[in-house]
């Protein structure tokens, strides 16, 4: 990381190495000076792996990932290697952009610690940087002309300005530089941005810089508050290192008044990279204070009432790992941008993005290319239209050794999620070559994909959505699974079983019977009538519907079974199936037999639900005949299987006869048919009847007065009819 402040800041191992013959190149490395320790052990023939290491990590420090992949190539493989250097040696290939030999290296690392959630969140997806490394046409990027020969990085907004950290001095009048980069010590610069998004008229912001490091800063909306990064000016931590701190100052009367210093500043460890909420309330900031995850972690702390800031929050492991997570930045619509080297990237530092709603991060996301590449990027600050931004990197074709970068924004930022499974078979062998579809809660497909030799097949999708999979392959049933991205869970595992295919098979799909769609969730108890045995109980899933194999079956036999469908809030249904085997392939039910299922709902007509035939009575007489007893005992059953369910039986007729007498005769058979029902159900006030007589005819039948009907007899029945509409269903 060929950077100051992140050097200062990143709280690499320095171990206090045993006293030997490169004492020298030790103190020199802990005091950041890598080009004297490349000058005192790189032509040692015999140094022991401490020196090694430290060397390595040198010719990082200072842009020779050549040489520092050879190094660790060695030191991985000497008998007192450490598994750091394991995965120091990853990210050296990856800034390399040997991805391929970065993955080996991985592998090794997840072996042996796979509790580490840098080994978990590289095990989600260990083929990550094929994808990052495309460019999906979000970004368009520039290198900009106020970059110098040294460092520059850091831009923030300043109301209509930027401020960045900058070392672009006179090297020839410099008095001091810092060991780390032979290059002057940053101050803090003040810019304007023109049309093409470069930073123009730019001058040194001397108010606030000193002798030593200042930046990066951060400001609120306002511009009142300014919060920024410096090098502890007052004493050295005990190990001799002078760490960071963060200042505080407010803009009043037309300058930056006094320089409070941040309270959790501390001479033992780095408080840094501040990022103020647009109200200033809110820092987040960068810290390898004791107690973090592991490396340098970011925080956030809120102000009190008073003005005071309160205890720091450690923004835990879905933003942090063991590695180093820094230069934070917050976007007034809860966007949040961080880089790291610890999460699963293209090489060095990368940006991530995470979204805050309700105080909570969504899924981080890496952004990929082209901002992320094989070196270090850090440093993405967005404007507040979410159109253009800038950030740093010292990637190659730069200026100097750090650059600032401009970006146009062409595409929103999605914070989705994952869905993963394993094609199997029954007896758990993996189904390679599987088509797995990925379909919608309404059926339509997303994407299809096929799976691989391990049988495994990933989707990335939006977050609160339900999806269905379907799995296909032949010589197999399809197979199917229902998954959904409602919970907190990043990444959802959704396997698909498909089994063998016989020459026979059963399927059904039971469906709403007003919109039609599948319905999820219906018990199915399957009946074998010849036996009185129950060979199945299944839960549809969001494709409604079952499937079951007939391996014990043959041509000519006789099924003969009893579908038992139940759904809370739905009307039981029980329909038999008889069917006579004559050919092989898949037997649809529901082609045979209605497996439609209705919604128990406020102003539903029982009568259409269970397919009640008309009721009979002899003319002009409403005693209840046996014909019409068995119609109303369905009635009965319905009521007793919902003993909370109320309904109104009314009974009309046609238009002939005078309407006063149709009214009556209708009335009274109404009131007889359902004192028949209430004498066989609980809490026999449920039902109530009443008669409309020719008031609600259903079609064009009028007959009454001077009115002459030319309707037919089948069109008069159609108003001879009795309702049980549902009034009350709980």
């Amino acid at each position: 990381m060929k950077k100051t402040v992140l050097i200062v800041l990143s709280a690499l191992p320095i171990c206090m190495f045993s006293q030997s013959s490169v004492k020298k190149a030790t103190q020199y490395y802990n005091n950041y000076s890598y080009s004297k320790v490349v000058e005192k052990l790189e032509d040692k023939n015999q140094i022991n792996t401490d020196a090694e290491r430290r060397l390595a990590e040198s010719y990082k420090m200072l842009g020779d990932y050549a040489k520092a992949e050879l190094l660790y190539s060695k030191i991985t493989n000497a008998p007192d290697k450490k598994s750091e250097d394991i995965l120091a040696y990853a990210q050296i290939l990856r800034m390399n952009s040997k991805y391929t030999e970065a993955q080996t290296q991985m592998d090794i690392y997840s072996s042996m610690f796979e509790n580490d959630l840098r080994v978990k969140l590289y095990k989600a997806n260990t083929a990550y940087a094929v994808d990052l490394l495309k460019d999906k046409g979000q970004f368009e990027i520039k290198n900009l002309v106020v970059n110098s020969e040294q460092q520059d990085f850091g831009v923030t907004f300043y109301k209509d300005q930027v401020v960045f950290a900058s070392s672009k001095h006179d090297i020839s009048a410099a008095k001091r530089s810092w060991n780390g980069n032979n290059l002057p010590y940053l101050d803090l610069y003040i810019g304007k941005v023109d049309d093409k998004s470069e930073i123009i008229s730019t001058e040194k912001l001397n108010k606030l810089n000193k002798k030593y490091h200042e930046g990066p800063s951060s400001y609120s909306k306002d511009g009142s508050i300014v919060m920024y990064t410096q090098d502890n000016y007052k004493s050295k931590s005990t190990d001799g290192v002078r760490k960071l701190e963060m200042i505080e100052s407010r803009f009043k009367d037309g300058k930056w008044g006094e320089k409070i210093s941040f309270p959790l500043n501390n001479k033992e460890y780095s408080v840094g990279h501040p990022s103020l909420s647009a109200d200033g309330n809110s820092l987040y900031f960068s810290s390898d204070m004791p107690g973090g995850k592991g490396g340098v972690d970011l925080y956030r702390v809120d102000r009190k009432a008073d003005g005071t800031w309160g205890s720091a929050e450690n923004l835990g492991d879905k933003i942090n790992t063991e590695g180093n997570e820094m230069f934070p930045f917050i976007h007034e619509s809860g966007l949040f941008f961080f880089s790291s080297d610890g999460r699963p990237g293209l090489g060095g530092l990368d940006v991530f993005v995470s979204q805050i709603t309700d105080n909570q991060f969504s899924k981080v996301v890496n952004i990929g290319a082209p901002i992320n590449g094989s070196k270090d990027d850090f440093t993405f600050v967005l404007n507040a239209e979410k159109t253009k931004g800038f950030f740093a990197s010292n990637r190659e074709g730069g200026k100097g050794d750090d650059d600032l970068y401009s970006f146009n924004l062409l595409k929103p930022f999605q914070f989705g999620k994952s869905i993963k499974g394993t094609a199997k078979d029954k007896t758990g062998t993996i189904l390679a070559n599987t088509q797995v579809e990925l379909k919608d809660k309404n059926g339509a497909v997303l994407k299809t994909v096929t799976t691989n030799a391990d049988g495994t097949y990933s989707f990335d999708v939006e977050a609160g959505k339900e999806f269905v999979l379907n799995g296909s392959k032949d010589a197999y049933l399809p197979g199917k699974n229902v998954a959904n991205t409602l919970g907190e869970e990043d990444v959802v595992i959704a396997n698909l079983i498909l089994e063998k295919t016989t020459s026979l098979s059963l399927y059904a799909l039971v469906t709403d019977a007003k919109t039609k769609s599948a319905l999820e969730g219906v018990k199915i108890t399957i009946t074998d009538n010849a036996t009185g045995k129950i060979i199945n109980e299944f839960l549809t899933p969001t494709s409604g519907d079952y499937r079951k194999t007939l391996a014990e079956n043959k041509i000519g036999d006789q099924l003969n079974y009893t579908l038992k469908l139940e759904h809370d809030g739905y009307l039981s249904k029980t329909v038999n199936f008889n069917y006579k085997i004559t050919q092989p392939g898949e037997i649809k039910i529901h082609e045979t037999l209605d497996l439609a299922m209705n919604k128990l709902e406020v102003g539903g007509d029982l009568a259409t639900m269970i397919d009640i035939k008309p009721i009979y009575f002899d003319l002009g007489k409403f005693n209840i005949r046996k014909d019409a007893a068995i119609e109303l005992d369905k009635i009965v059953k319905v009521m007793n299987d919902y003993p909370k369910m109320e309904v109104e039986l009314g009974s009309h007729t046609d238009c002939r006869a005078s309407a006063a007498f149709n009214e009556k005769l209708s009335d009274n058979r109404a009131k007889a048919s359902a004192e028949y029902i209430k004498k066989s159900i609980t809490n026999p006030e449920r039902i109530s009847g009443k008669g409309y007589g020719e008031s609600k005819l259903k079609n064009g039948c009028a007959c009454e007065g001077a009115v002459k009907s030319t309707c037919t007899e089948d069109e008069h029945q159609q108003n001879r009819r009795t309702e049980f509409i549902i009034l009350k269903t709980q």
